[in-house]
């Protein structure tokens, strides 16, 4: 659809931008915080820095809540961490950790910013892998339940806009990569047992928040990737609906619907799988009605057929940051991932494909017809100050007006969409880059080496902010609704 207009955004449009507890706040022996697993799986990551300090987010919660509404934010999307609340298998809750947040959540709400508050983001409790057996044993689905009611009850009175599971399908589809096989001895099936039983406390904490939480709204945020035919051939179209299917569309259409769809249903008896479904677990999952979509997209992915004798691969991220270093996946038989020829490139081998953002929310309102939220959006980048100090990131500018022009495209097409909460604010953790991958509008004035030194040596380095030049257009586009586009657009209506 055409359009002579630039795009409109509703009155009350969420503008922010997101993080997540394990990769901005540090603190991890402060405040009675238990120890984590992504404590551990960070400290794989060498010679990047692990979450120890990250952007000290835990030193500097008011400063960065002062940054935020100079911006002129009017919601934050961020996430508890699990053994900050309750540490150990005691069961006994922190009240230093929910002094930490119900500090945090006060100075948001005092600025007049909405908190959007993800109950988990990979930071299971150690405890919890090792003595319940993690998400591998249906004892996590208890222990998760009490965590969530001690969150709905000590925050619901000030946070209604809650998310239950970051990326479940990336922790499943990526499961060595964010170490969720970690003691699986057969991947292959293990992972759709494990995938049960998160699906089993995502629906937990759906019916709690609305038992809970007086008009609290909930939803899951899986981790989208837009996925194209490489051409008009045929197979290629199935090798992108079957892409589609094993990485998102399975998981989207089990929130949505309560229930698994006959395509995953096909692949598992066609495979020899037990999901481990259990006599009332279809019946839990029916009961949870979601409120929303909270999505995470960064980037649009290119499918094209693998015969079923083609030679597997796996997806091997770019690590590094040097062009050219990512290998994509080969699945027998179902898809082959592959370089898209329209698009441009990250240093990480990422596509840039703005009109993806407005692909994706077409596809997930003509699927679901509930209304979304961007939760994750951004441009990771080397960065480091000039010889005065400032951070020019025009590159990260033309990434954001892209897509935001196109989700109010989107809009304008007739997408419910409620908020746009790009990743991230501050610069913090990368999941697998330390600090060296920079997202943030604001710049933290620390690199991987200092935060490695600073942990050995047990001190604070200053973590200075330092607001980006991206920092000021999105102030001028948050405070004019979406009207102040500060440059041309390329990709127009």
């Amino acid at each position: 659809m055409h359009y002579d207009h630039d795009p409109r955004f509703p009155e009350g449009f969420f503008w922010g931008a997101s993080s997540a507890a394990w990769q901005v706040e540090g603190g991890v022996n402060e405040g009675g915080r238990g120890v984590s697993i992504i404590d551990i799986n960070s400290k794989t990551k060498k010679p990047f820095a692990d979450n120890f300090i990250a952007a000290d987010h835990y030193h500097h919660f008011k400063e960065d809540v002062a940054f935020m509404a100079e911006c002129g934010f009017t919601s934050y999307r961020f996430s508890l961490a699990w053994p900050r609340i309750i540490p150990a298998s005691d069961g006994k809750v922190s009240a230093e950790g929910l002094a930490f947040y119900n500090a945090l959540i006060d100075e948001l709400v005092a600025h007049g910013i909405e908190p959007i508050v993800t109950l988990y983001h990979y930071d299971m409790p150690l405890w919890v892998e090792e003595e319940l057996g993690g998400w591998k044993s249906r004892e996590t689905i208890k222990a998760f339940e009490r965590y969530v009611r001690v969150c709905f009850e000590t925050f619901g009175d000030r946070v209604k806009y809650w998310l239950s599971i970051n990326e479940q399908n990336m922790q499943i589809a990526y499961g060595d990569w964010l170490g969720v096989s970690k003691g699986c001895t057969d991947w292959f099936r293990d992972q759709w047992r494990i995938n049960h039983i998160i699906n089993l406390c995502h629906a937990t904490a759906v019916n709690l928040c609305h038992e809970l939480v007086p008009g609290g709204k909930i939803g899951p945020v899986p981790g989208m990737v837009p996925i194209y035919p490489y051409s008009c051939e045929p197979m290629d179209q199935i090798a992108a609906m079957n892409a589609e299917e094993f990485t998102e569309k399975i998981w989207n259409d089990t929130y949505a619907h309560g229930e698994y769809s006959e395509f995953v249903r096909a692949y598992w008896e066609n495979n020899d799988i037990d999901p481990g479904i259990e006599p009332g677990d279809e019946e839990l999952m029916k009961s949870a009605k979601i409120d929303f979509f909270a999505i995470n997209c960064y980037r649009s992915n290119t499918a094209k057929w693998a015969p079923a004798d083609a030679k597997p691969h796996s997806y091997d991220l770019n690590k590094t940051g040097e062009k050219g270093n990512l290998v994509f996946p080969v699945v027998p038989g179902a898809y082959q991932l592959v370089y898209n020829p329209h698009v441009e490139y990250t240093d990480w081998d990422w596509e840039i494909d703005p009109v993806s953002l407005r692909y994706l929310m077409r596809y997930m309102w003509d699927h679901y017809h509930l209304p979304m939220m961007i939760t994750e959006n951004g441009f990771g980048a080397h960065e480091h100050k000039d010889a005065n100090g400032e951070i020019h990131d025009q590159y990260r500018i033309d990434f954001l007006r892209e897509n935001i022009y196109q989700l109010g495209l989107a809009v304008e097409d007739g997408c419910e969409v409620i908020g746009y909460n790009p990743w991230s604010f501050t610069d913090l953790l990368s999941t697998g880059n330390g600090i060296e991958k920079r997202y943030g509008l604001v710049y933290v004035d620390v690199t991987d080496d200092e935060l490695n030194e600073a942990e050995a040596a047990g001190t604070l380095p200053p973590c200075k902010r330092i607001k980006k030049d991206s920092f000021a257009w999105y102030s001028k586009l948050i405070k004019s609704n979406g009207q102040d586009w500060g440059g041309e657009i390329t990709h127009g209506c």
